[in-house]
């Protein structure tokens, strides 16, 4: 199955391109210049160095968050938009399920976690075993502090939130290997699909976990 996916999360957004178990393209930037400005022409530049047309493709994946609420706008209003006109499924993948899939290796309990708004951080934890990955937390909105205290044991750290985290048991990725990768939303975003796990296009919304500055004043508006 030929899958197009988009992770716009964080700043270092990009697309990738999958068909099958084969990785075709990767496309990373993470560059001050906002994802509605070049996730098209990402989209368009990986087609064509794959020597694909938008009739190739199967299905769509998104990363849905949690993350910058900007980006994840961004991602899945650009998917919305190319699975009416294409007429494709969509894969909602969220965010830090593809983060803790990056590394399959890791003997490790994997926690991914994101930089968030208010000197917090998304995070949840997941383990490797035979079968796939687990999780073993639900998806969270936490201060640095918080997230240390729950570290019971050597734990890997993936994401750009991991520096702020002070715990013994705190294991870190180099830094180039800590942003989410398109890639691996192709991967899990294919597998949704292969099972029929999809999204309708008028149905797909972010995944914020916690409500966004606009939403908390237009509820203060509604109290007053």
């Amino acid at each position: 199955m030929r899958v197009l996916a988009l992770e716009t999360s964080t700043l270092a957004g990009g697309v990738a391109l999958v068909d099958g178990e084969r990785l075709v393209a990767e496309y990373v930037l993470d560059v001050s210049v906002t994802h509605s400005e070049r996730v098209m022409t990402a989209v368009d530049r990986v087609l064509a160095d794959a020597r694909w047309t938008p009739a190739s493709l199967e299905g769509l994946a998104v990363s849905i968050g949690p993350g910058s609420f900007t980006g994840l706008r961004i991602g899945v209003s650009t998917v919305k938009g190319l699975a009416i006109a294409l007429g494709l499924p969509i894969a909602a993948v969220p965010t830090l399920d593809a983060m803790a899939a990056a590394v399959p290796w890791s003997a490790l309990p994997v926690c991914p976690l994101l930089r968030a708004r208010r000197d917090e951080v998304y995070a949840s934890l997941y383990r490797h075993d035979g079968e796939g990955i687990r999780r073993e937390w639900d998806y969270l909105a936490l201060s640095p502090e918080e997230l240390s205290a729950r570290l019971a044991e050597p734990t890997l750290l993936v994401g750009d939130g991991s520096e702020s985290i002070a715990s013994p048991h705190a294991r870190r990725l180099p830094p180039p290997s800590r942003v989410p990768s398109p890639a691996c939303v192709a991967v899990l975003g294919r597998e949704r699909l292969r099972l029929g796990d999809s999204v309708d296009a008028a149905e797909l919304t972010p995944f914020y976990l916690r409500p966004s500055q606009a939403e908390l004043r237009r509820r203060a508006a509604t109290i007053r």
